[in-house]
């Protein structure tokens, strides 16, 4: 296995998102950080949560099949979670609210109180590649084929495979690691995460990320973070 062989197994499209530098409308389909731009009626969220993000996903170029059944996911967050990222699951500090119909939504524009609130321009990109800290993310024979041309032919992994590392909000691809990867099954695929973001003023620690993986048969999330 060559290296053009092997960036073609690796590599995996996503949707990454730019934030800011558009004018925003708030209209249907436009994603945000920082704010819950729509919700259903009646709906409402304990206190300590706060409206971190909008995702459309109706309007994205990619977007993982584990996901195809949503057309808006909204994401409000319990700040405490930074005193407790030492648990395997972070979900209960977390409201993840997904959308099927966007006949249902009313417009509720619920603005974070921590996050400085921009809207995000998705990007299509086709060479997502995992950090090589995430080995579950790797087929052991491509993971091998790798380990033996470093040996043999003195490639870098990050030189000469790798052509980007997206660490930033993203919906599909691989979570992008910054510590050794973990893997909650083949039940729980990763689906999109949410990251430190200087012009949004979030800092997830010391630009870290929240990894979401979701189970679409019982509908249920699992939240995991780290950072460097």
């Amino acid at each position: 296995m060559n290296i053009s062989q092997m960036k073609e197994a690796l590599f995996k499209q996503a949707t990454i998102f730019q934030t800011g530098g558009i004018r925003p409308t708030e209209e249907l389909g436009e994603s945000w950080i920082g704010k819950v731009v729509w919700g259903k009626e009646g709906e409402t969220m304990p206190s300590n949560f706060d409206p971190i993000c909008t995702l459309f996903l109706n309007e994205l170029p990619y977007v993982p099949k584990e996901l195809t059944g949503y057309q808006l996911l909204t994401i409000y967050m319990d700040f405490d979670v930074f005193n407790n990222l030492n648990m395997d699951n972070l979900v209960s500090f977390f409201k993840i609210n997904g959308y099927s119909n966007l006949d249902e939504i009313q417009k509720i524009n619920q603005q974070s109180s921590k996050i400085k609130p921009f809207p995000l321009t998705p990007l299509l990109i086709d060479n997502d590649t995992p950090s090589w800290e995430d080995s579950d993310s790797f087929d052991p024979e491509i993971e091998n084929a790798i380990l033996r041309l470093e040996s043999e032919h003195g490639i870098e992994y990050y030189e000469d495979i790798v052509e980007k590392i997206y660490s930033t909000h993203k919906v599909g691809g691989y979570p992008s690691f910054t510590q050794s990867g973990v893997s909650f099954g083949e039940d729980y695929p990763f689906v999109f995460q949410i990251s430190s973001d200087s012009k949004a003023q979030f800092n997830i620690v010391d630009s870290g990320s929240f990894y979401f993986f979701y189970n679409p048969e019982k509908q249920d999330w699992i939240v995991y973070c780290d950072f460097y």
